[in-house]
């Protein structure tokens, strides 16, 4: 191969920086990884020091470079994925963050959303930007930190202050401060964007007291975010690809025509379903957002977010210390007692879609004295395929998904075998896992490596996707509703409004 026609993908998680090379034929070669600590200073509220996910990104990258036996110079363009909402907030000058980033899965603002919610602001905003008034997205936590840290609004008015979500403070890292931008699926996931008009909305600005200084150019998923500085990758490499993680799973698993949808199975789970160039409104509490944006043209989705997928069998390892691996829960779940209906509601930090309760806490139901290990890591699988279905069950009355909708799955939990039948046994419907299982990542890789005329248009990098294995039902439609009914009980039992 020629040099200069690798791609370096960033996918920049919530518990990992990872830097991945792909070849010319888009095939992953070689990686670097790095866990990052995780911050808990309250119940509910999630932080990450913004200079550590910076830090163990330059370490993946060493990592991943240095095992494909490759110099930066030979690095075509860089793609960058990453975790979406999470906020930070820096000095222009310095490029310090002024405080520690403020995760997506954090809960401190729920008061304040439900207090807007209440005063009817709601509809405004999903009309505008096709979110729900939840502490989930980016808006009130960058409020919250305006409010919070001593002289951080003084600054802000005065220009000062640059916000951002993950892509952009990496692209403003590694540009050494020249960039400040970012692309449309992350812009679309901040509560503070126009996804019909394609711009910062002022009256969102304004509603959350936000100085348009400090947001970020937004430009297309593939494009020219910058040029790497030599002080920090050691070569100047263009980045060419950005986009949220869900996004760029949903690229990466070539759903680029209207009906298809894919499910990532991370620390959480986010099923995203392609409508077209229409931005179907939600009447069952989901979110309409943008898949990608491709020449100036956004493609949109509709998206479910489940907040606890992997990191419901992460409390079994670490919270409980019932697994001492991810990898020993299918077995469990296999020897389990059948005749036991053990239900996990995992709402550990709330319940989102199409529930969206901020103050709903995680639960387990139907347990006797006969209970053990195995059926709660068989509870703990199946609410992932119950938590899948409540979504599905939700697109289907908006009428975006049918019954013949195929479901395209990546992702780490989809490695288990039983998690899949127990997913397609629910949804009564095929379930697609591919051969590349790093959809996320390749997704950003195919962004950047069009955009460099490495890789052909999304049609021909379609044609290129090949399925590891289907998932067909096996379980009858009726023992599937009797079971998911008890999950709709054990949820109804769990919700704090009742």
């Amino acid at each position: 191969m020629k040099n200069g026609e690798h791609i370096l993908a960033l996918d920049q998680g919530t518990t990992s920086s990872r830097a991945i090379v792909f070849d010319d034929k888009l095939r992953p070669i070689a990686t670097g990884q790095y866990e990052f600590t995780q911050h808990f200073p309250q119940s509910g509220w999630v932080e990450h020091d913004a200079q550590e996910i910076w830090s163990t990104t330059r370490k993946a990258i060493s990592t991943a470079l240095a095992d494909a036996d490759l110099t930066p110079r030979q690095i075509a363009a860089i793609g960058i994925t990453n975790q979406r909402e999470t906020v930070v907030v820096w000095d222009r000058d310095t490029g310090e963050a002024i405080h520690r980033a403020i995760v997506w899965q954090d809960r401190r603002t729920a008061q304040t959303t439900d207090r807007l919610r209440d005063e009817g602001h709601e509809e405004e905003v999903i009309t505008r930007t096709g979110l729900l008034l939840d502490p989930y997205f980016s808006a009130s936590k960058l409020a919250w930190l305006l409010d919070n840290v001593e002289g951080a609004r003084a600054s802000a008015r005065e220009g000062r202050l640059a916000f951002g979500t993950i892509d952009t403070w990496l692209i403003w890292n590694l540009t050494d401060g020249k960039r400040h931008v970012t692309d449309a699926t992350n812009a679309a996931r901040t509560m503070l964007y126009n996804i019909h008009e394609g711009r910062w909305d002022d009256h969102m600005l304004d509603m959350w007291n936000i100085p348009a200084s400090m947001m970020p150019e937004v430009m297309d998923c593939a494009a020219e975010f910058g040029m790497t500085s030599g002080e920090t990758l050691g070569a100047a490499v263009p980045i060419r690809g950005v986009a949220g993680d869900q996004q760029a799973a949903t690229v990466g698993q070539a759903c680029f025509e209207k009906g298809m949808m894919k499910s990532t199975y991370g620390t959480g789970c986010f099923a995203l379903l392609n409508t077209g160039d229409t931005a179907v409104r939600s009447q069952n509490r989901l979110l309409t957002t943008i898949g990608y944006q491709i020449g100036g043209k956004p493609t949109y989705a509709v998206e479910g977010s489940i907040f606890m997928a992997g990191a419901a069998v992460q409390w079994l390892r670490d919270g409980l210390g019932l697994i001492g691996s991810a990898g020993q829960t299918g077995g469990l779940a296999q020897d389990a007692d059948p005749h036991q209906n053990v239900y996990l509601v995992p709402a550990f930090t709330g319940l989102g879609a199409p529930y969206w309760d901020a103050d709903a806490r995680g639960a387990l139901f139907g347990m006797t004295r006969n209970t053990g290990p195995k059926e709660i890591a068989k509870a703990t699988l199946e609410s992932v395929a119950y938590q899948t279905r409540d979504l599905f069950e939700a697109m289907k009355k908006d009428g975006a998904a049918t019954d013949a909708t195929v479901l395209r799955v990546d992702g780490g939990m989809t490695a288990s075998d039983w998690t899949m039948q127990a997913l397609a046994d629910q949804l009564q419907a095929p379930v697609d896992r591919p051969i590349v299982r790093e959809t996320t990542a390749l997704g950003a890789a195919y962004l950047a490596a069009m955009q460099s005329d490495i890789a052909g248009p999304p049609e021909d990098f379609a044609k290129s996707w090949q399925r590891d294995k289907q998932f067909t039902p096996q379980m009858d439609t009726e023992t599937a509703n009797r079971k998911y009914a008890g999950w709709r009980d054990a949820v109804r039992r769990t919700l704090s409004t009742t």
